[in-house]
This record gives C-alpha cells, structure tokens and sequence, in this order.
C-alpha cells in the first residue's frame, strides 16, 4: 500500500495532486443493488494491463437488471417520440429522436425514413440492413450473462488511458455496463439509438450506458433537449465503478457545489461516500462520462456469454448478427502493422485502434488521434502502417 500512495502523491494530472495521506476508496460491493449480481460475487486472482499481479472482484450480472424500464430507442414513425442522440455533424449536438431531428438529419443527406413517415428500424441483431440510413433497435437476449472485473485495490497508470469510442468505463451500481460514446452515423451510416437515460441493447442482446444516467437530466437541462430519464436523479451520488477501480458520481460534489480542479479525465481527489479519494464527475455535456481512465485495469475485465458483440465468448454460434461498421476487417480485427505502432508509441493496441477510431474502413483524425495519444501528429504518421494497397 505504501509504493501505491506513493505513486498517487507523485502523480499531477491536469495540475491536480494528490494530498499527502489521501484515502484510497476501494469498489465497495456493498453500495451495489442487491439484486444487481446473478450470482454473488468473489475475488479473484488477476493480471493487471501493466502486467502486475493483483486481486479482483469478479461480478456477474444479467443482461438487464430486474425491474428496469428500458427504451424506447427507435420512433415507428415521424408521429412518434423516440430515445436520443449526439450528432456530431453539421448542427451538432444532442437531440430527440423525433420528427424534427429526422428531417434535420434529411436535409444534410441522411434519410431515416419513407415518404409515408414511415422510420427505417432495423434489428441488427437479427437482420441487415437495406437501406443506407437505418435506425438500430435490438432486441434482447434474456440469457445472456455479463462477467466484469474490477480491481480491489485502484492503481494509478502512468498515462491515462483514452477511452474512444465504445470504449470499456466500468458499471453502474445497478450491475449495468458504461461504455463510452457509441459510433457516429458518420462512421456506420446507421444511428443505434439510446433511450432517454442514455442506453440500448448490445448485438449480443445486453443492455448497457453510454452516459452517467443518475445524472443525465442535468444534461437535458443544458441542452435544452425534451427527455427525461425516469431513474432517480442526483448529481451528488455515487453512479458506479469505472473499470480502473475508481467510484464515478454525478457532476457536482456531495454538497451541491459544481466540481471544480478536474483533471482531462473528469476527476479529482476530494470527498465522495467511500471517503476521501480519486473520483470522476460527470460532465453537464454528452457524453457525460469521463473521456480517459487514470487507473490501470485488469487485463480480460469483460466477457459475455452472448454469440456477438462486444466481449462476446462463443461468437457465430447464435445465428445474431455483429453491428453494421465501415470495413474494418470484422469485429476485434487488428489490421496488420498496428500492434508494432501501438508499441512504439507506448499504448496498448487497443488504446491505439481506439483513438484512430476507423484506421482500415474509414479516415481517421491523426491530428486528434495524436492529441488523445500524447504524441505528435508526424510521430504518429512515422509509426503507422501505409494504407493497404499502397
């Protein structure tokens, strides 16, 4: 414990220190909802990404919780309301999933829907899409089971690591996963919507956050956007777990006042439920989850039982289909020529596919990939393989 307290005094991340004797807050399963785990839980041995030995907390949970009212996501027409969205293209922002966004999405050349009002939704679990512009709604596999695995005691990494699209954060108190933003219309020509408290359904049948939930209306508020979620909201309580150990809360501090000295990463050592410790916040923007993780994960820290998506354990065995995505070589395909980049620079492949976003099927941004990677944009040019066929 010494070294660690050490490391967490010695580390400044965006000009915050930690105070001298600080606690370290361990997950607590106790703030977990009792009926969040299929099964109980235990700790493990476990192999953190720095390569270190530890122990973690193993959870299991169903592919929803007990209880939670989910969706809706996609609207059956122009007449209806459905979940929301980030557009991240011209007039950029958050929005209802309703007939102005559609016809504002139609006006820049993504047309969702029939000259009846008709709204192209499509089950990609099941199903492929026929038209260019689709909105995603899948349905759920009751069976599947999620395995997660946080550390029990937090470790600080040396660098953060970012977390890019669909990118692991960890779990809410109520056993479902937080991932961070899902992929852009732009990069699949399709718009997997989220509900109103920010999540949907996994291909592989799961339900799962792309947003700090307990504290999404706070979102709404600022945008101006039409939503509610109809989970409990507060902006001081504890949401969850990222999968670096640490708690993530709401955007303000136990007492109501705004955060304040956060690091890139959304958090800060101050006071929290668990006591005195390293903690993100969510932001009063969407996404509102941290963008980077400061603590070191476990390596193997999600799989699912389902037959696609993400950390899927016997996939092609269900007849579900993987989400429409640019060609990138099939899910989890690592293009030849990466990993050497991503040791060169210092990260790990998976940080590295994730700041490009789609290095094989699409055009990534290598100015803000290098940004997200700490690097130079000519370093990161020097270190990439050329593009296939040249």
């Amino acid at each position: 414990m010494a070294s660690l307290n050490h490391a967490l005094r010695a580390l400044l991340l965006g000009g915050v220190l930690m105070a001298p004797g600080a606690a370290i807050a361990h997950p607590d399963l106790a703030t977990f909802v009792a009926a969040a785990f299929s099964k109980e839980p235990v700790t493990v041995d476990c192999t953190l990404e720095n390569g270190v030995g530890a122990k973690c907390y193993e959870i299991t949970v169903n592919y929803l919780p007990e209880g939670l009212k989910i969706g809706p996501f996609c609207p059956a027409t122009l007449d209806d309301a459905g979940g929301i969205w980030h557009w991240t293209g011209e007039n950029g922002g958050l929005y209802r999933v309703d007939a102005e966004f559609l016809k504002m999405l139609d006006g820049l050349g993504y047309r969702f829907f029939d000259d009846d009002g008709t709204v192209h939704v499509v089950d990609n679990a099941t199903e492929r899409p026929t038209v260019d512009h689709a909105c995603i709604n899948v349905s759920a596999d009751e069976t599947v089971k999620i395995t997660m695995r946080l550390p029990v005691t937090p470790v600080m990494a040396e660098t953060p690591t970012v977390l890019g699209v669909v990118g692991k954060v960890g779990v809410a108190l109520d056993g479902v996963p937080i991932f961070s933003d899902a992929p852009s219309i732009q990069q699949t020509g399709h718009m997997p919507a989220l509900d109103t408290c920010g999540g949907h359904i996994d291909p592989g049948g799961w339900y799962h956050w792309h947003a700090t939930s307990t504290d999404i209306d706070t979102v709404f508020d600022q945008a101006k956007v039409g939503a509610h979620c109809a989970l409990e909201q507060d902006s001081r309580a504890l949401f969850g777990y990222a999968f670096d150990g640490y708690p993530m809360v709401g955007s303000t501090e136990m007492d109501g006042t705004a955060a304040a000295g956060l690091d890139q990463c959304n958090g800060h050592v101050g006071e929290t439920a668990l006591g005195v410790t390293y903690h993100y916040h969510a932001s009063e923007e969407f996404p509102n989850l941290p963008g980077c993780l400061v603590g070191v994960q476990a390596q193997n820290n999600f799989s699912t039982t389902a037959t696609a998506g993400i950390g899927a354990t016997r996939a092609g065995e269900g007849g579900r289909n993987e989400p429409p995505r640019p060609d990138d070589g099939g899910p989890g395909h690592v293009p030849p020529g990466f990993d050497e980049a991503a040791a060169s620079l210092g990260v790990t492949t998976d940080v590295l596919m994730q700041a490009l976003g789609n290095p094989q099927g699409g055009r990534p941004d290598l100015a803000a990939a290098a940004e997200n990677l700490g690097t130079t944009e000519a370093k990161l040019r020097a270190v990439l393989p050329p593009p296939p066929g040249r």
